[in-house]
């Protein structure tokens, strides 16, 4: 089997578990309530772009039997907004609950809101932040896509490049991710944090991986 063949395969497995899951969330609605209860290190789950917290329910199952009571910011909705929009509402929703030692835990755009969220006012009510397949330096096929949602991930982006300079945040983030990402060529290194690859491949199917959710449990409060 060819490489091209492979890499076909690869983006086709990673688009049926992303739209397995958005059908799984839209015919079964379950909230996060079971999830709220535990004695160990709050965690707060920040999705992706056009997700919900549902693609990260079996990274927070986990980690409520591990004794991590789980917060999700419903008014995310499906993380359609700017990243900056996106984390004013988390930075409400911690200011609200009143969160001190939150371990944040993101996907993909969610690792961007997530450290925006570090940089900013409510930096000090984050402990750490775990970000899983999250573009820090951007993603070169941004620049191709007619949708302004997308496009905010181009590496000339001005959030993108902000984030960037933020490196003081850098030594608090475990970011991990899968040997190929389909959507971000590039990968998800950051200089300055904890940096771990797994022999994965898919930027949505690695959510499941039992290899991803003993990296996050291992490298959780650190």
């Amino acid at each position: 089997m060819t490489a091209l063949v492979v890499t076909a395969l690869d983006w086709a497995r990673d688009y049926a578990y992303a739209a397995g899951w958005q059908l799984r969330h839209a015919l079964r609605r379950r909230g996060a309530d079971t999830l709220s209860s535990g004695s160990a290190a709050p965690v707060l789950l920040i999705p992706g772009v056009w997700e919900t917290w549902q693609f990260l329910r079996p990274v927070a199952e986990r980690l409520n039997e591990a004794g991590h009571p789980i917060h999700v910011v419903d008014d995310l909705g499906y993380n359609r907004g700017g990243v900056r929009e996106m984390a004013a509402i988390t930075e409400r929703y911690l200011q609200r609950h009143d969160l001190h030692g939150v371990i944040i835990v993101a996907h993909s755009k969610g690792g961007l809101i997530g450290k925006h969220v570090m940089l900013g006012a409510s930096g000090d009510r984050i402990r750490r932040m775990i970000a899983i397949a999250t573009p820090f330096a951007g993603s070169v096929y941004a620049n191709y896509l007619p949708v302004r949602t997308l496009r905010a991930f181009r590496p000339s982006d001005k959030t993108i490049l902000l984030l960037g300079e933020g490196i003081a945040a850098n030594k608090r983030i475990v970011s991990i991710y899968p040997k190929f990402d389909p959507h971000i060529p590039a990968g998800s290194f950051l200089a300055g944090a904890r940096n771990i690859e797994l022999p994965v491949a898919g930027h949505f199917r690695i959510l499941s991986d039992p290899r991803l959710l003993r990296a996050v449990l291992t490298n959780l409060e650190g």
